[in-house]
């Protein structure tokens, strides 16, 4: 069966800097999918490739099985949202939206009719007369998402389009372009360095780094089942450790061992097994906790509403280990600095990270 969008074999370099490195991608009618990475990983410019404003230097990018690598952006149909709105300081917000609307040739009282649908669509029918300097952020930004759609792209590209909002707005917006996707069915690609915004908003993650995909899947695979060490830090939070392969599914850690499948790793292979820091289970001194359980002193908590977030040092793995605790954590043990405690690194939520 054909993707909606293909992308084979994507290379892009800018004169020895190699910035795409054999990107194969794959989006799916309906799909929301983030392209997520640190700077510099290439996620920008593949959305680029995607728009038409840049040019892959090999490779394929596939539109229903028609390559359209060589179609400029305007014949390609897709809607496009900068991080910067874009939108004309000297137009209303009606006219911004209509003003792509009109370049395509479409009669004057359709293009009014399709511009306050949209202004209703996102919410500012009221404002359809107001400049955008007399509207907030996140005002502009749903106009410059209103204009996008307004010609029922066929794919939307969005590039950190909530980056320059504070953070309520943000959270706000992002909830608001969700709905507005779902319910128009619009293929989106959007790209973030926000780990929240990728997680909250994708239907898949496509984690970059180096040029290349890291890791590609749901939210939830990424952060409960990362591959890598670089996926496990960049998505979350993780306590990494040093192991050694052992027979019969141990690890060795220091001088202590931890039950936990070591996949397709040999006896006697490094590796480094990684646990989310909620996780980690945190009880009383002298606490009975069976398999993967140790003593730890706690060195310092910080409280951040509803969670509390723990360090503590583990002299038998030679590490310290960063616990969340619920904020109502009554049942555990009182956290005094300096005071030890028992901890579990339960084996199910071990998991076993490549380089």
């Amino acid at each position: 069966m054909t993707s909606f969008l293909s992308l084979r074999g994507i290379d892009k370099s800018f004169g020895s800097t190699r910035v795409l490195d054999g990107i194969d991608l794959d989006v799916e009618p309906g799909e929301f999918v983030c392209l997520l990475g640190p700077s510099g990983c290439g996620k920008t410019t593949l959305l680029r490739i995607v728009c038409g404003i840049e040019r892959a230097d090999r490779g394929q990018l596939l539109l229903g099985g028609r390559d359209i690598a060589n179609l400029p952006p305007a014949a390609r149909g897709f809607g496009v949202v900068f991080q910067s709105y874009a939108l004309f300081p000297n137009l209303t917000a009606s006219r911004n939206i209509a003003y792509g609307l009109q370049r395509n040739g479409a009669p004057a009282p359709a293009i009014a009719k399709r511009a306050a649908e949209m202004l209703d669509l996102v919410g500012l029918a009221a404002h359809a007369d107001k400049y955008p300097l007399q509207l907030s952020g996140g005002q502009q930004q749903r106009v410059a998402l209103a204009r996008a759609l307004a010609a029922n792209p066929r794919l939307l590209l969005l590039d950190e389009p909530l980056s320059a909002l504070d953070a309520q707005v943000r959270a706000s917006l992002r909830s608001e372009i969700r709905a507005l996707q779902k319910r128009l069915g619009v293929v989106t690609i959007m790209v973030t360095h926000d780990q929240e915004e990728a997680l909250s908003m994708a239907d898949r993650v496509v984690l970059m780094h180096d040029g290349r995909i890291e890791q590609a899947g749901t939210p939830d695979a990424l952060y409960h089942r990362p591959r890598t060490r670089f996926v496990a830090s960049f998505v979350g939070r993780m306590n990494m450790l040093r192991a050694t392969v052992l027979p019969d599914g141990r690890m060795r850690v220091r001088d202590s061992e931890l039950l936990c499948s070591p996949g397709d790793l040999g006896v006697g292979k490094q590796a480094t097994l990684g646990i989310r820091p909620e996780q980690v289970v945190v009880r009383r001194f002298g606490d009975d906790l069976g398999t993967n359980s140790f003593a730890a002193r706690l060195l310092d908590t910080e409280f951040f509403g509803n969670r509390t977030a723990a360090r503590l040092a583990c002299e038998p793995l030679g590490i310290e280990i960063e616990a969340d605790l619920p904020a109502d954590h009554r049942h555990g043990p009182a956290l005094v600095p300096s005071s030890m405690v028992h901890i579990q690194l339960p084996q199910h939520a071990l998991s076993v990270l490549a380089h």
